[in-house]
């Protein structure tokens, strides 16, 4: 019988808070949540060596950021406003 590998574990980790992502109702939350799985898909597919996972998930993370990033300067901008 094979034994389960940590490195798999993680994986599967990283499989399942992507999904966990995809049940949130509000879009900060998801993308919060998918950031943090789309960094531990990175780790574990440079671990493996499986570089067009990481790279994918590099730029999972990028779209993540640009969005809540976009997000936050909209608010201040609203607030801004009289």
């Amino acid at each position: 019988m094979n034994k389960i590998k940590f490195i798999d574990i993680f994986g599967y980790f990283a499989s399942i808070l992507v999904a966990i992502s995809f049940l949130m109702k509000s879009m900060k939350t998801l993308r919060f949540v998918n950031i943090i799985g789309s960094i531990c898909f990175v780790i574990y597919s440079i671990i493996i060596h499986a570089y067009p996972v990481a790279f994918i998930n590099l730029f999972v993370i990028s779209i993540n950021i640009h969005y809540l990033w976009q997000n936050k300067n909209s608010n201040k901008e609203n607030q801004e406003t009289p």
